[in-house]
């Protein structure tokens, strides 16, 4: 990939953090959401091409009653990694409304499977209205206390007196 190729995809990878993470996350924190989606959508995008071969692979461990089916399965997905759903990143970024079962039978399949804990707050519930990825994953931290601040400021005061005095120094000798 040329110079100029690799500058247009970092920009427009950038342009839409900046468009989707603006008011969620600080400028600098962009990076601890980025990185980790792009390291997944590399993964689908990887295992895409032998998407239909694992699931078929899949479902004939299932119809056999196989448990022990990982050796199999990335055999089939030709990785060291495998993934199971019939969706893509692309599919399971909205949750389906029209599929047999509707909202719960993608819950069964897609999420419950990860998280036994998981419910629908059926109250929140709008149709149409998209999630969002940071929104719900992101983990804030922890406000500093003042005194940690005040501290910082008073070494960061006390490191530029120095360096004020070193160029002082500097400049006097001449």
């Amino acid at each position: 990939m040329d110079q100029a190729t690799h500058n247009k995809i970092v920009s427009f990878i950038w342009g839409i953090a900046d468009d989707v993470l603006r008011d969620l996350f600080k400028r600098g924190k962009y990076p601890d959401v980025i990185l980790p989606m792009c390291v997944v959508r590399r993964m689908d995008a990887v295992l895409e091409p032998t998407k239909k071969n694992v699931l078929a692979a899949k479902q004939m461990l299932d119809e056999a009653r196989i448990t022990e089916q990982r050796a199999a399965l990335c055999d089939a997905a030709g990785q060291a990694f495998y993934n199971t759903s019939k969706f893509t990143l692309r599919d399971a970024e909205q949750v389906p409304l029209l599929e047999d079962g509707g909202i719960e039978a993608f819950m069964r399949r897609e999420v419950l499977p990860y998280t036994a804990d998981a419910w629908i707050k059926e109250d929140a519930t709008k149709i149409g209205y998209e999630v969002s990825f940071t929104r719900h994953f992101y983990k804030p931290q922890s406000l500093r206390t003042l005194e940690e601040i005040s501290a910082d400021i008073l070494a960061i005061e006390k490191e530029a007196e120095g360096l004020l005095d070193g160029l002082l120094e500097a400049g006097a000798k001449a």
